[in-house]
């Protein structure tokens, strides 16, 4: 092959290095880069050379049918690459995909590693796929039991109102839980007019404290009223300061009752909403059974029967659960309730009994006896920092 290139190309010059070879530096690179491993940019460096053999080679043998060898004349053909491969690549760097790919003969030759796929395998969008659909059936099924209880619960409940139904009564709880709800009621009452007190009572000491003043520049610019203008400002002080005491006591009742009525009270309530609605769902779930047991016996109906029964242990341990929560806080609140009034009405009584009875001594002294906590004069204005 090599005496064949050069007898038909005798006009082409081929320079020789000063050891007689005839490589040149070019060849000398196509053969290191076949060596590595036949990297994709090293042999793109080698393009030109490539290019200048196939002009030069004109009346040549078809470059498809030979080969360049890296070792030498005679050499070993680990080093031979063929010229197609060239030509594979210099199509790839302009964009041109070739049959034969270059790359994938560069892929196959021994101490080549592939690049790394960047494509994601398909198990990732799949095990998405699943999780999207086991998220979908669950919160389906989620629906679906909720249309059904609220379904049952609807027709249980116009059932009971058209008296149609029967309903479970524990005769001696619902007594419990309508002296509860009517003693709220009076206990509202109760916090409404004690803040109506305290309101009125503020604005009477106000005006008390601003006659005292009043009364007190009036004496020292009227000469012939000085003494009489004193007394009165005098004693006008000495009612707003007692007045600031006793609104230190109803305020503590206020906070006390308003404790006891939106707090602990409305508590228990919460409780016993929720013991109603599963004392209906119970209802509707007992009603469904003894519809279902009442009907034919068959294979289906035996199974729906069965479930139907779960459903009513469920439903029948949820409501004996609430009911028993129900009673314990019925029970404690009772006591919290008569403990807390016996303390607020006895410092409300001894309180208003001071204040009136002009006793300045005994109205403190039934503020310590409750470890009531007096505010200092002018804490209730915001500082200056607030009102910027």
């Amino acid at each position: 092959m090599t005496d064949s290139i050069l007898s038909k190309a005798a006009t082409m010059e081929i320079p020789i290095n000063s050891n007689g070879d005839t490589r040149t530096a070019e060849d000398d690179s196509l053969e290191q880069g076949a060596q590595i491993g036949g990297s994709l940019d090293e042999i793109v460096g080698t393009l030109p050379v490539a290019m200048d053999l196939q002009q030069v080679m004109v009346s040549g043998p078809n470059l498809n049918e030979t080969s360049i060898v890296s070792g030498g004349y005679g050499g070993a053909a680990e080093g031979i690459i063929p010229t197609s491969s060239i030509k594979d690549i210099r199509s790839k760097s302009r964009g041109i995909t070739p049959s034969n790919s270059a790359a994938s003969r560069i892929a196959n030759q021994p101490g080549h590693y592939p690049a790394p796929s960047m494509h994601h395998s398909n198990s990732n969008p799949m095990m998405s796929e699943e999780a999207t659909r086991g998220v979908a059936v669950e919160k389906f099924d989620s629906v679906k039991k909720w249309s059904i209880n609220t379904y049952k619960c609807t027709k249980q409940m116009f059932s009971e109102r058209f008296g149609r139904g029967t309903r479970t009564v524990d005769m001696e709880l619902e007594a419990q839980i309508d002296v509860l709800r009517e003693t709220k009621l009076k206990y509202e009452c109760i916090l409404r007019l004690a803040r109506d007190l305290t309101n009125h009572f503020y604005n009477m000491v106000q005006t008390q404290q601003a006659l005292g003043d009043t009364f007190a520049d009036l004496s020292q610019k009227s000469p012939e009223l000085q003494d009489e203008f004193g007394y009165n400002a005098e004693t006008q002080r000495l009612l707003c300061k007692n007045g600031e005491t006793l609104l230190g006591a109803i305020n503590f009742f206020v906070s006390s009752i308003n404790t006891l009525v939106n707090k602990t009270m409305e508590d228990t309530l919460m409780t016993i909403k929720m013991y109603e609605n599963a004392r209906l769902e119970f209802d509707a779930y007992r009603t469904d059974l003894e519809e279902l047991s009442a009907g034919p016996r068959d294979a289906a109906a035996m199974i729906r029967i069965e479930m139907a029964q779960q459903q009513y242990q469920i439903q029948k341990d949820k409501y004996e659960r609430l009911r028993s929560d129900v009673t314990i806080k019925l029970k404690f609140l009772d006591e919290n309730k008569v403990k807390v009034m016996h303390k607020q009405l006895l410092l409300f009584h001894n309180a208003i009994s001071a204040y009136f009875a002009g006793n300045q001594q005994q109205l403190e002294q039934t503020l310590r006896q409750f470890n009531v906590k007096l505010k200092p004069p002018g804490s209730d204005k915001p500082s200056w920092l607030e009102e910027q």
